[in-house]
């Protein structure tokens, strides 16, 4: 018998990284793989709709402890049944290391939902309605499960927020972790690094993090993101990106909701928009815009754009907001449900420099808006707008996880109805045409090594 009345520790991350936790007011010690429970009603017989949080933080970072996690809202306003858990990030969960599987990080969401499947019963939980819902990283994790053999049936809708488009191949993956491994003047095996401090990898992951830049010749659009972590397709694990599976019927059982913010890229590259210079903006479109012509078509389809919203437009579609449209229309591909949303509300800290930006969604779904990520998006008394927008996203959440439906049509391939979050809001055709033509047909595929 153990005590449960609080968090377990947060898996070991880059201690360098904005939103890396510590083990600091938990118990310390390795017993990461923890899950938290919020419940209305204990009883067995409540049977009530399931919500399962997935943590983003770049594959990098991230703990269910962090407070903006709290799920006390959702669980009683929804009344719904909650849950948060670990899984490991970073080298533990993501690295490529021979003798070990790869994607152990989406292996520990596995296991997570299949202790949903066996025990939410005693928490008032149904284990036929599970709703994963995940931001970014977790968003990119919920897109795997949904491609991954191993996850089917563990969940039956699933609510994804700015997914990343990044997924390695086994090569470039590989390649990633002897660069991480050599920062320890070992290989990349099981046989080699099982004898190292876990908090030694993550500094480790954190030293090649911090020089990305060095390793463009061989990891190409990698080296210029924040993170050299992401799920591999590994064809066993992931056998093949979620776009692929997803056209190919893989979700076709679940029920989806995807969506991005209009200004995702804005959050990582505010400081230097300012610095931003025609030379930026050419090598950025020529890096991450789809196909040869990728910058001649962006200057086309936005003329009278500067070269830092050129700059900023190219990588908010490259990383999260075309990679959620292309899951959208991937799932329709394939038989499947989707519905379409996104973020146009502008976050008022900073004098709403920061627009809606990547990662503004979650205090708003949430409902927490005095954490510390609400308060440097919402400032430090969130306007009424805020709670305006925080029920609007809690109620499409929670009777999506009820009912399958969050209060606005489908997504099709012809009105393309998409449900705009906004002070007011309003279901219109999707949102940013210009964009979604320029990516039309382009695959998202999984990241070479070079």
């Amino acid at each position: 018998m153990r005590e449960a009345f609080s968090f377990g520790p947060p898996p070991p991350q880059d201690p360098g990284m904005p939103g890396a936790v510590s083990p600091s007011g938990v118990a310390a010690g390795d017993d990461w793989l923890t899950v938290n429970v919020w419940t209305p009603d204990p009883g067995p017989a409540a049977r009530r709709p399931v919500m399962v949080w997935i943590y983003g933080g770049a594959y990098r970072v991230g703990s269910a402890d962090t407070p903006g996690y709290d799920a006390s809202h959702l669980a009683r306003d929804g009344d719904l049944v909650v849950v948060t858990f670990n899984h490991r990030v970073g080298v533990e969960g993501f690295a490529s290391i021979d003798g070990a599987p790869a994607n152990r990080g989406l292996l520990d969401q596995v296991a997570a939902l299949e202790w949903v499947r066996d025990n939410i019963t005693a928490f008032g939980g149904d284990p036929d309605q599970v709703t994963v819902f995940g931001e970014s990283a977790g968003a990119g994790s919920i897109a795997a499960l949904m491609a991954m053999p191993r996850a089917a049936g563990l969940f039956h809708r699933a609510i994804a927020q700015s997914v990343p488009g990044t997924y390695f191949s086994d090569a470039l993956a590989k390649d990633v972790a002897a660069a991480i491994s050599a920062e320890l003047r070992l290989g990349p095996s099981v046989a080699d690094l099982s004898g190292v401090d876990p908090s030694a990898l993550a500094a480790a992951g954190a030293a090649v993090a911090a020089r990305l830049s060095e390793y463009a010749d061989r990891w190409g659009q990698v080296a210029l993101t924040p993170t050299p972590f992401s799920p591999v397709v590994d064809g066993d694990v992931l056998p093949s990106t979620p776009w692929q599976a997803l056209a190919g019927g893989s979700g076709r059982e679940v029920h989806l909701v995807t969506g991005h913010n209009r200004d995702e890229f804005r959050l990582f590259i505010a400081h230097e928009l300012g610095q931003v210079d025609e030379a930026r903006a050419a090598r950025a479109l020529r890096v991450f815009g789809p196909g040869p012509d990728g910058a001649r078509a962006y200057r086309g389809a936005y003329p009278d754009a500067t070269a830092a919203q050129l700059y900023e437009l190219v990588q908010s579609d490259w990383l999260f907001r075309m990679p959620s449209l292309h899951l959208a229309e991937a799932q329709l591909a394939g038989g499947g449900q989707a519905h379409m949303y996104e973020l146009t509300w502008t976050a008022p800290a900073h004098g709403g420099f920061l627009g809606a930006c990547h990662g503004l969604d979650v205090p708003l779904v949430f409902g927490n808006l005095h954490s510390p990520m609400a308060q440097m998006l919402l400032g430090s008394e969130p306007p009424p707008a805020a709670e305006l927008l925080s029920r609007q996203f809690r109620t499409a959440w929670t009777t999506f996880a009820a009912a399958g439906d969050p209060g606005w049509p489908r997504y099709d391939s012809h009105q393309r109805l998409t449900r705009v979050f906004d002070v007011d809001p309003l279901v219109t055709a999707y949102p940013e045409t210009e964009s979604r033509r320029l990516w039309h047909g382009h695959s998202f595929d999984a990241l070479p090594l070079l």
